[in-house]
């Protein structure tokens, strides 16, 4: 298991641990990312991630990214 940000882009992977605060992991469950959930890197630089989930692109900061691990 490693953190979403650790992720090349092009790859796809499945989300098995969300981590930090309640309303964090809450918030990140009403954007998609939920236990389970593939995932494709689409692209990645120093201020985030952007990455396809449920077949929308959403934008990540690096701090939410990290709080994110997958497989």
């Amino acid at each position: 298991m490693m953190p979403l940000t650790l992720t090349a882009p092009g790859e796809t992977v499945s989300i098995k641990r969300i981590t930090g605060k309640t309303q964090t992991q809450h918030f990140l469950e009403s954007l998609g990312f939920v236990l389970g959930s593939v995932i494709s890197v689409i692209s990645a630089n120093q201020s985030g991630l952007i990455v396809s989930v449920k077949g929308v692109r959403v934008a990540l900061s690096r701090e939410l990214a990290n709080k994110i691990f997958v497989l």
